[in-house]
């Protein structure tokens, strides 16, 4: 359990990290406005540009999903297997 743990952890930390620096590039327009890193992407005119507005998306889903897999579905689908096992065994 200990390893599902640290790369639920680890996804969980890139993806943040990812998130907020290229939120903090394309989304965040001034520090004092209210919608830092969820306002709509600034100053995007090229194709580089693009690829770091949807990095910095793929990095937002990757601190949800990743953490929600190896924290939840593998354990309840590992628990449901045993179970499974169990039932067939009786």
């Amino acid at each position: 359990m200990a390893d599902e743990f640290i790369k639920g952890l680890t996804l969980f930390t890139l993806g943040g990290l990812g998130w907020i620096t290229f939120g903090g590039w394309y989304r965040t327009p001034s520090y004092y406005d209210l919608s830092q890193l969820f306002g709509p992407a600034q100053g995007v005119n090229s194709v580089y540009d693009e690829i770091g507005v949807l990095a910095g998306d793929a990095f937002f889903w990757l601190m949800i999903v990743g953490p929600i897999v190896f924290w939840v579905l593998l354990p309840a689908g590992r628990q449901l297997r045993e179970s499974m096992a169990d039932d067939a065994a009786n």
